[in-house]
């Protein structure tokens, strides 16, 4: 180390050479021994050269002696054997050094150096390597120009003196016998050995050239190639230089490279063996080849740039001249491309490597040039192909060979250095994949060994598939991706560039079917997208399939189909994604395509309809097409077009459908519900579940019976062959486990559509997504639950809690899932207790059934207790809500009629049949067994279902006891059933609508204690304004069905008092509180009678009128359209009275008119309503035939109806004969002639008088008489002319009073169909002063407004306008007039509804009320029809009166009056309000919860602000009103409510006055 260090600057340091002979020398010797003992390397030779020379320099600077130097030298020369060589160096360095220098001493040391060293290095060396000159100074040689001469001598004879021949001319025999002895016959078992030894003494004796033999050699072997065993040893023992031999080759790859030249294969043959047996480098031979690498790669990008170009052209419009031109120029470049193109030396050598089996070699050269550059060349595609055959061969026999096969074996190589044939799968691995990996699509070529590889991957699938070991399928897998790397990059490419070959299509599906449709979705998707991108071949391929598939689809029709099909099916072999792309893309814009194209794929292979559904999906999932699945208010029509094609396509061919299954699934997951509109679809032709809100009542009704009628009654289209696709679907659901999952997605995303999803989307599309949502969860359910069997769809629905609370599942799609199950179960069990105990009895049969409703049914009690709050059981019992829930139509009548016209139309069939001479005789028998066969399954069905509605309703008849609590009221649990049974159920599905209103029939028919049937359906009809606005399209259908029903069943009993009797006269459904006469305040319960019903039947009309007017007037979109779907459905039943008809038709026409331009969807709805109304004329009837306006014999009222203890009339009834008097008078007034019109306008206040005198009295106790009205009516006439400003006063004046009686009394001969004894009229006329009480105060303000508006008409209309302003200005103010207070009113009745009075019947006494304050309010200004002859007389008196009016009317005078008027009506409000509170306190001890809407404290106000806001409406519709009517109500209203508390005194006492004299 210390010596390293000091090497560091210097060899030898300068202290040594000073103090040499004390310390130096030693030191000098040590450092050099130091050296000499390490290993010899260049470092440690440089360090002795350096010391050497530092220390011969100082000599030559004089340093040191010569002697001592030398002395020193000849010591270090025994350390190493080369030492003296290294000495011998430095002196040759030291003598060219000194030789340039000037200073002699210095060259002088230097001789005296090298003289002393003549020791130690030897002459000769010397001799070598210094100069001449220097080697004569120290006399070693005599003369150096002689020694120079004598160096050139040598050179030459040495270099340049020919001692060998290499010219066959110039050595002919000896050349000749050296092709004699390589060309002789081989086949004798001549070894290379001796051959070998032939040729040695040839060249020794014939003095030949080696190089030349070596040549000529060669060349023999390039003539007789076949003889590899024979040539290559003799040139491995002939040869020593590898570069030679390869200088040799290249020389002759060079003389082929002539223009036009061709290399011939035995070249490429010999090459290619000598590399194989590593007898040269395949680097040194590759530069010696052309052409050079970067002008292949300049090629293929050439080749890649024309493929585009082609496909651009393909592709592009061209006008006819560019076609011209563009056709000569391709001409020109094929005429240059038949051009020979220069022979390519590196791919000729490549297959010659392929044909012998030298992969290794042949790969190198392979990964020099571009991705499948070599193998596009079909010789080497064709030779790597021979080359895999040789390999795969005996695994191919061992494994893949299909049965019956046999094929040729192919001979394996017979060279070791060759690849090993592979044996098992494992040995794919080592070559295979890769060879197959460069082939890529140019395997193409050799369809066997497609097939065979192929039939290798299925092979391998199945053991794969079949192994159970765990770590030898972890070992399997790295194959597993192995192969679907070449299913990926060779398979599916060579398949494109197969022409049409459908076998291979087939042969491959039998490979890909054995993966999961996750990993085929994935190889097309890169087949579609990634691989044509990559080739130019797929390039052009590609362009050229497309443009055939718009040849084909332009001409594509429904009369076509054969052989469009046909080609169609030949260009889907080879291409079917580019095939599918395109037409699919051609569906989304003409989905008239379907039908034809849906035809035309009846030749594709099984690989491409697998192929068809994965382009459909990524169709659909298009994330570029996500935001165009709808516009504003519709899902698009290509997602429309795509889900038809889908239906159709996969019912019509076996296509797995798990892939799509999955795709809506996840959308769902995704809260995306566009794409249930493909599930829809799917399962519509699959299953032929079709779901429709547009059924006729036939198919309705035929949807009640059991499958075999729903099949052949209940669907638009004859639903035949769908078991094969119903059962492929059903096993995709089972399979892939999402039967359940979907439903559950389904239900939950109802609700996300609207508050998730439908965020920013137009209310009509938001609609229609939930009605899909919707519609496809019922459809779907409905296939479940006809298709799986009894334990799959079990073990699949959990219970109805887990459903509704884990899950969270709304009930009524969780009942709607578990209702089969249910039904399965107890049939299971019935079943099982059947067998159990033998008893043919129909009772034993029928308590068994009961005993397996009980144990399947219980579970369901328990848990249904936990989906609603604990205070919604202290009414209904879960027994019910369970009951209710998991009932269907089919288990609660058999529908006869259905049955009966199927197998009529059966019977048809078969006549029809008989009566056919055309038909071959085996096809007439065949269909008449099969219309026999039907028609006896249909009679079965019929029989079975008989059998089991009996069970049920002995069951319903035995639980009913138990099924309603009504611990708080009647009310509340009507609430309750119709909150969380009735509205749910009726909008799920149009059976399930049927099945609500049926129930509810039945719960009444089964005469169910604390069941009030009046007060369902009076909630029902009297509420519907609030439920039609929060339907979607679908949902009003259904529930105008629901509607329909209960319509259906209240005509019934309307229609005839024998029915109403019968099915309702002792039921306790329609069991009211009467209120007994006098002040004990007794109640006692009665039925309510005939014809009392039908006043509520015509409240009910009326209610829906005025429901459905309000919701045609609001201006919404979704009010107008689902009104007049509800109102579409109704039109059997309503309207029945024709007053109401008209004021509805009037009401659409008006929509018609507006919406035309603007809506056509409501126009649409709007003009088909109106034109049915109007054939539904016919059949209405005018009020009073409808219902009796006189009040009929029986003098009690019901407590639904009463309003105090001592009041035994029936107000009810004068309510809705005073309402019905204003809707027929407003209808009727309208349809009458010019000239009646007039004078109806003209006397409108009287007329309004006497209707309003029909239902009211002043409170007087005095009473009424036939006698008296006729003197009043004499002192009417004569007092008449001098007040008839106080004739706009009805309830003030006495011949107001009189002539409202006398007018009641010719009412009474065209009204009354009963004759009633005086008593009875005395009695009536006193409820009707009672009744006045109540109505006057609410209908008083409306009079004189109505009145003032018909006078100041009277003065500036004539004619048509006096008509119009009758007959439609009237009806159309019908609901602003009343709109504020009725729907104060309502929600006023909501609040109420849950903390009414213990009356159970409170809500319907709110609504009758309601009816009559209304009903006074809207047509206080007509009357009935009088008899003709009396009513000219009148309408010629009034004429001459109101003439005289008009003269001395001023409009001082008329305000002043209407002030009086309105403080009138106001003061009779308030007594009115007074005496009921009166009552009220006297029989109820709930005062203060009361819900007659007049009972509560603010009622007044509300009615005030109603009245006023009417009011307002009616004005704006009449522009001659002035503003100062409108100020003068307000102040005339501040100053009633100061009256209120000084007159509600002197009320009372009247009162008391009056009940005291009664």
């Amino acid at each position: 180390m210390r010596a390293r260090r000091k090497m560091a600057t210097l060899i030898l340091p300068s202290d040594w050479i000073k103090n040499w002979d004390k310390s130096g020398k030693n030191e000098f010797f040590q450092f050099f021994q130091d050296l000499a003992g390490k290993p010899s390397s260049p470092e440690v030779a440089k360090d002795l050269q350096t010391g050497l020379y530092e220390l011969c320099g100082n000599v030559i600077q004089g340093s040191l002696k010569v002697d001592v130097a030398a002395s020193v030298l000849t010591d270090v020369m025994d350390l190493r054997d080369d030492m003296a060589s290294i000495l011998a160096d430095v002196l040759c360095i030291l003598d060219i050094e000194t030789g340039c220098l000037e200073e002699k001493h210095k060259r002088d040391h230097f001789t005296q150096l090298v003289g002393a060293c003549l020791i130690c290095v030897p002459d000769g060396m010397l001799k070598e390597r210094l100069d001449p000159e220097t080697l004569e100074s120290l006399g070693l040689i005599k003369q150096a120009q002689q020694f120079n001469q004598k160096i050139v001598k040598i050179k030459t004879k040495l270099f340049y003196k020919q001692q060998k021949f290499n010219l066959l001319r110039e050595e002919n025999e000896g050349y000749a016998k050296l092709i004699t002895e390589l060309g002789q016959d081989l086949s004798g078992g001549l070894s290379s050995h001796l051959v070998l030894e032939n040729i040695k003494s040839l060249i020794g004796c014939f003095n030949l050239d080696p190089n030349r033999v070596l040549d000529i050699i060669l060349e023999v072997y390039e003539c007789r190639s076949e003889h590899d065993e024979f040539f290559i040893p003799l040139i491995k023992s002939y040869m020593c230089e590898h570069q030679t031999l390869c200088h040799m080759l290249g020389f002759k790859f060079k003389f082929h490279q002539e223009p036009n030249g061709e290399t011939p294969s035995s070249l490429y043959h010999i090459a290619a063996a000598l590399l194989q047996h590593n007898l040269i480098a395949l680097e040194d031979l590759y530069v010696h080849l052309l052409p050079l690498d970067s002008s292949i790669v300049e090629e293929h990008k050439r080749e890649i740039l024309e493929a585009k170009q082609i496909a651009r052209k393909l592709t592009m419009v061209l006008v006819p001249s560019e076609k011209t031109e563009d056709k000569e120029k391709e001409k020109e470049k094929e005429e240059e491309k038949n051009e020979k193109p220069p022979d390519n030396q590196k791919l000729g050598l490549l297959e010659a490597l392929l044909r012998i089996g030298d992969w290794q070699h042949a790969q190198s050269i392979m990964d020099q040039m571009p991705t499948f550059y070599a193998t596009s060349h079909k010789a080497i595609a064709v030779a790597l192909c021979q080359l895999l055959h040789l390999i795969v061969e005996p695994l191919y026999r061992r494994a893949a060979v299909p049965k019956g096969a046999k094929g040729s074996l192919k001979m394996p190589l017979w060279s070791k250095h060759a690849l090993r044939p592979a044996e098992s799968f494992g040995d794919l691995s080592r070559g295979v994949f890769t060879m197959l990996c460069y082939l890529g699509p140019h395997l193409s070529h050799d369809p066997v060994l497609f097939a065979k590889v192929v039939r290798l991957g299925k092979s391998f699938m199945k053991e794969y598939q079949s192994e159970s070991r765990q770590d030898t399928k972890d070992k399997m897998d790295s194959l597993l991706s192995c192969f679907l790397s070449i299913a990926d990059q060779v398979l599916l490419p060579s398949l494109s560039l197969m022409e049409c070959n459908a076998c291979m299509s087939e042969e491959l599906w039998g490979f890909f079917k054995l993966f999961p449709y996750q990993h085929r979705y994935r190889l097309y998707g890169q087949w579609k997208n990634e691989t044509y991108s990559h080739h130019p071949l797929l390039v052009k391929i590609k362009a050229q399939t497309v443009d055939r598939a718009k040849y084909i689809m332009k001409r594509l029709t429904k009369e076509n189909v054969k052989p469009s099909g046909r080609q169609i099916g030949k260009l889907s072999h080879s291409n079917p994604t580019i095939l599918f792309d395109y037409i699919l893309s051609q569906i989304q814009w003409y989905d008239n395509l379907i039908t034809p194209v849906v035809d035309s794929l009846k030749y594709l292979t099984s690989l491409n309809y697998d192929v068809l559904a994965y382009c459909i999906i990524e169709a659909l999932a298009n994330p570029e097409k996500e935001k165009m699945k709808h516009d504003d208010t519709t899902i698009s029509s290509w997602l429309q077009s795509l889900a038809s094609l889908c239906g159709a396509v996969f019912r019509k061919y076996p296509i797995e459908l798990a892939g799509l299954l999955q795709y809506v699934t996840n959308q769902l997951k995704a809260g995306k519900s566009f794409d249930l509109l493909i599930l829809k679809e799917v399962v519509q032709k699959m299953a032929g579940i079709e779901i429709t809100d547009e059924m006729t009542v036939e198919q309705l009704e035929a949807m009640t019976g059991g499958e075999q009628l729903k099949a052949e009654g209940g669907y638009f289209g004859q639903i035949r062959n769908t078991k094969k696709s119903s059962q492929r679907l059903k096993d995709a659901l089972l399979d892939h486990e999402l039967a359940l999952p979907l439903c559950l997605l389904m239900a939950q995303q109802r609700n996300g559509v609207v508050f998730s999803e439908g965020g920013e989307k137009h209310l009509k599309l938001v609609g229609k997504l939930y009605d899909q949502c919707h519609d496809t969860l019922v459809q779907f359910g409905g296939f479940l639950a006809s298709n799986l069997s009894t334990e799959d769809y079990i073990k699949r629905v959990p219970s109805i809690d887990v459903l509704c609370n884990q899950f969270h599942t709304p009930h009524d799609a969780a009942f709607f899932l578990s209702r089969p199950m249910y039904a399965h179960q107890i049939l299971s069990k019935y079943d099982e207790l059947k067998k159990a105990e033998k008893g043919n009895r129909q009772q034993q049969k029928v308590h068994k059934y009961i005993a397996a409703c009980e144990q399947i049914m219980a579970p369901v009690h328990e848990a249904v207790v936990s989906l609603h709050l604990p205070k919604v059981w202290d009414d209904l019992r879960p027994q019910f809500y369970a009951t209710f829930w998991s009932l269907t139509m089919y288990d609660l009548a058999v529908p006869h009629n259905a049955y009966d016209r199927e197998v009529n139309k059966l019977k048809m069939q078969i006549k029809a049949i008989d009566e056919n001479t055309e038909m071959p005789l085996n096809k007439k028998k065949k269909e008449k067994e099969r219309c026999t066969a039907l028609q006896d399954k249909l009679q079965e069905e019929e029989k079975k279902q008989l059998e089991h509605v009996q069970r049920v309703l002995h069951r319903l008849k035995l639980e009913k006891d138990n099924w309603l609590l009504a611990k708080s009221t009647k009310n509340e649990t009507i609430t309750k059933f119709l909150q969380l049974c009735i509205f749910p159920r009726c909008v799920f599905s149009a059976i399930d609508a049927v099945y609500c209103a049926r129930f509810v029939e039945l719960v009444h028919q089964q005469k169910t204690p604390n069941f009030c049937t009046l007060l369902c359906y009076d909630r029902v009809f009297s509420d519907i304004i609030y439920t039609v606005a929060s339907c979607t399209e679908n949902e009003s259908r259904r529930y105008g069905r629901f509607l329909c029903c209960m319509l259906e069943t209240v005509t019934r009993w309307h229609s005839d008092r024998a029915v109403y009797e019968k099915e309702c006269g002792n039921y306790p459904g329609f069991l009211t509180i009467f209120r007994a006469s006098g002040f004990d305040g007794g109640n006692k319960a009665d039925q309510l009678d005939y014809e009392n019903f039908r006043h509520v039947a015509h409240k009910w009309h009326y209610k829906l009128t005025k429901a459905s007017v309000h919701c045609l007037e609001t201006g919404e979109y979704t009010h107008i359209r689902n009104i007049l779907i509800v109102l579409t459905k109704i039109l059997p039943w309503y309207p029945k009275v024709l007053n109401l008809g008209q004021a509805l038709e009037c009401r659409v026409h008006k929509i018609c008119q507006e919406e035309k331009e603007k809506r056509p969807d409501l126009y649409a709805l709007a003009m088909g309503y109106s034109g049915q109304l109007k054939g539904r004329k016919v059949h209405m009837v005018p009020e009073n035939e409808f219902h009796h306006k006189e009040q009929p014999v029986r003098s009690a009222t019901t407590g639904t109806l009463q309003n105090g203890p001592g009041n035994t009339g029936k107000p009810a009834v004068a309510a809705n004969t005073s309402a019905g008097k204003a809707e027929e008078g407003a209808v009727e007034d309208s349809d009458k002639s010019k000239d009646k019109s007039q004078a109806v306008q003209k006397t409108a206040s009287k007329n309004s008088t006497a209707a309003n005198k029909v239902n009211s009295s002043n409170g007087s106790s005095t009473p009424n008489s036939t006698k008296g009205s006729k003197e009043k009516e004499d002192k009417e006439k004569t007092t008449k002319e001098k007040k008839e400003k106080k004739d706009k006063n009805p309830g003030s004046t006495p011949e107001a009073k009189a002539g409202g009686k006398d007018k009641q009394k010719e009412e009474k001969p065209t009204d009354s169909k009963e004759k009633t004894p005086k008593a009875d009229k005395d009695k009536r006329k006193d409820d009707k002063k009672e009744e006045k009480s109540k109505i006057d105060g609410k209908s008083a303000e409306k009079e004189w407004s109505k009145e003032r508006d018909v006078s100041n008409d009277s003065k500036t209309k004539e004619g048509s306008k006096l008509e119009k302003s009758v007959g439609t200005g009237s009806m159309k103010s019908l609901v602003p007039r009343s709109e504020g207070v009725e729907s104060e009113r309502e929600q006023k009745r909501r609040k109420l509804d849950t903390h009414s009075s213990p009356s159970h019947s409170s809500a319907v006494k709110d609504n009758l009320n309601d009816f009559k304050d209304s009903a006074s309010k809207h047509h206080p200004n007509h009357s009935t029809v009088l008899p003709k002859s009396k009513e000219k007389d009148d309408e010629k008196n009034e004429s001459d009166k109101s003439r005289d009016r008009s003269k001395e009317r001023e409009k001082k005078e008329e305000r002043k009056d209407r002030k009086r008027d309105y403080l009138n009506s106001e003061r009779e409000m308030s007594q009115e309000a007074k005496r009921r509170k009166d009552e009220n306190g006297m029989n109820s001890s709930r005062h203060s919860k009361s819900s007659s809407p007049s009972e509560s404290p603010h009622s007044n106000d509300k009615d005030k602000d109603g009245s006023k806001r009417s009011k307002d409406k009616s004005d704006l519709a009449k522009p001659e009103k002035t503003s100062g009517g409108k100020k003068e109500s307000r102040h005339d209203k501040e100053k009633s409510e100061k009256k209120r508390d000084s007159t509600g005194a002197k009320e009372e006492k009247k009162h008391h006055k009056s009940e005291k004299h009664r």
